[in-house]
């Protein structure tokens, strides 16, 4: 009797349930476009620039969302077109051969995202502790030393992968609850600054011992210059607007054609108006000289932890709303957390699926979790918490690890830009081939400012050795699979001319 022709993919199904609703899509989209992150880091990488002369973020924020709408376009048709984990994986995969994207996947998302994750937790101890600040709460302002950064930043991150690996329905509903609360301190926190006004601004900076008069005299520059506020579209790209790819990569999940269909305009342009509205704000009530040279101060936006939320929470004269604003700006933060976790998995989960990444990697407990890939993802994210926190005390070290996902996203533009050749025809062909091409355009510009600016960006070694190692061991997580499945009978080759089951 003959023997049985081996599978191409490691079983039938994932094992995942439809779980995803229009809602939790948008807000898992929303979620992990990090606008309370953003909100809150800006100063970091304003204080980092060689030059603040006409940086205006509002028309950052309108340059940088312009640039990404070729990637709306290119993940909105894609999504339609192939609705299975690992989202964009599985397009470039299918369109560029198994090595190229199973490897560049690997660097720019599976494991990248591990960095940015590390970012994010380390980011919500600096809430805490800058909450401690404003409160007046000695214990949260403690939690400024490395130590306890480290210790707080990964207990946190654990608690998370723990609710993951038991519970991933109420993981989802979890992103949907942190991220609604957070658009609603949002909007406490902008009716807050207008009732306060111009007088309400000068009071509370006045009262920390500095100068606001003497703040806002040392800035010297116009409102807008092109040049610098185009150096500054990488602080977008690194927090918020090409990070929709998140509710695609549990396409599998997703319920309904309208949730397929929408999720990704609608969290963009949710995202666009979340982030460019209380730059805005912070410039009519604050004032735009004041608001550029504090965020370009470090010693403003460090030790006094001058942001969005602190300024809201600093002009608040009601303790309780001042706790309301707070809260929110940590359950934002959490939310990114949250499906940060379960985009690693689903990433981990896909390519082990297509026999790429070790099997071990596709199991899915009884409660629907892929348990191994959440362990491996709290291993390396606690190690490059504690890396990043000792090694260099600064949690922007980490901003250069996101130039893997633009070169991955370039990719993918490329990819979009082949499907299209090979598949489309008509309007479709034309519009999916000139947004694909734009896409890897705009992805390479990014990538050049990633690099052209390194002391800006986060350009070290801990970032840039971590981006070249993972693409080495990528390239040989491929060899690996092509022989090991070889010997089983299976050509690793033809798993990639193949959309895998849902």
């Amino acid at each position: 009797m003959a023997s049985e022709k081996p599978m191409l993919f490691v079983r039938e199904s994932t094992g995942l349930v439809k779980n995803v609703s229009l809602l939790d899509a948008i807000a898992i989209n929303v979620s992990y476009m990090s606008v309370g992150a953003a909100l809150a880091l800006v100063g970091f990488s304003v204080s980092s620039l060689p030059t603040v002369y006409g940086l205006n973020l509002v028309m950052g924020s309108i340059i940088a969302f312009a640039l990404i709408v070729p990637q709306i376009v290119v993940y909105t048709m894609m999504s339609r077109r192939i609705l299975r984990t690992g989202g964009d994986y599985v397009w470039v995969s299918r369109s560029l051969g198994g090595f190229i994207g199973s490897t560049f996947t690997f660097m720019g998302i599976t494991v990248e995202t591990m960095p940015y994750l590390a970012l994010i937790a380390l980011s919500f101890v600096f809430a805490l502790s800058s909450i401690g600040l404003i409160l007046g709460i000695p214990a949260l302002q403690a939690l400024s030393s490395p130590f306890l950064e480290s210790v707080v930043a990964s207990l946190t991150f654990a608690s998370l992968i723990a609710l993951n690996i038991f519970a991933p329905r109420a993981g989802y509903k979890l992103i949907t609850t942190l991220m609604l609360y957070g658009v609603f301190s949002l909007v406490l926190s902008l009716a807050s600054l207008v009732y306060a006004g111009r007088s309400g601004v000068e009071s509370y900076i006045n009262s920390l011992g500095l100068s606001y008069s003497s703040i806002a005299s040392s800035y010297k520059g116009p409102l807008f210059n092109f040049y610098t506020t185009l150096l500054f579209v990488p602080f977008y790209a690194i927090f918020s607007y090409p990070w929709f790819n998140a509710a695609p990569s549990v396409g599998a999940e997703i319920k309904g054609e309208r949730a397929t269909k929408w999720n990704v305009p609608i969290s963009a342009l949710l995202t666009f108006l979340f982030l460019t509205i209380p730059f805005g704000v912070m410039y009519l009530v604050a004032g735009f000289d004041f608001t550029t040279a504090a965020l370009s101060n470090p010693t403003i936006t460090q030790q006094y932890s001058f942001n969005f939320w602190t300024l809201a929470m600093g002009v608040s004269r009601s303790f309780a709303l001042k706790a309301l604003i707070a809260t929110g700006w940590i359950l934002w933060t959490l939310a990114i957390l949250a499906f940060g976790i379960i985009t690693i998995s689903r990433y981990m989960l896909a390519q082990a699926f297509d026999r790429y990444l070790p099997e071990t990697l596709a199991y899915v407990n009884k409660y629907g979790s892929p348990v191994t890939a959440h362990l491996v993802d709290l291993v390396v994210t606690i190690a490059l918490i504690w890396s990043a926190s000792y090694f260099y005390g600064t949690l922007s070290s980490l901003y250069g690890a996101v130039l893997a996902s633009m070169i991955y996203f370039a990719v993918v533009g490329i990819g979009a830009l082949f499907y299209a050749q090979k598949r489309e025809r008509g309007r479709a062909r034309l519009v999916l081939t000139i947004s694909g091409a734009l896409m890897a355009l705009v992805f390479l510009f990014i990538s050049y400012e990633f690099v052209a600016y390194q002391s800006v960006w986060g350009g070290n070694a801990l970032a840039y050795g971590y981006i070249v190692a993972s693409f080495v061991v990528g390239s040989l997580l491929y060899l690996r699979a092509k022989f090991l499945n070889k010997r089983k009978g299976i050509e690793i080759s033809q798993v990639f001319k193949e959309i895998p089951p849902e």
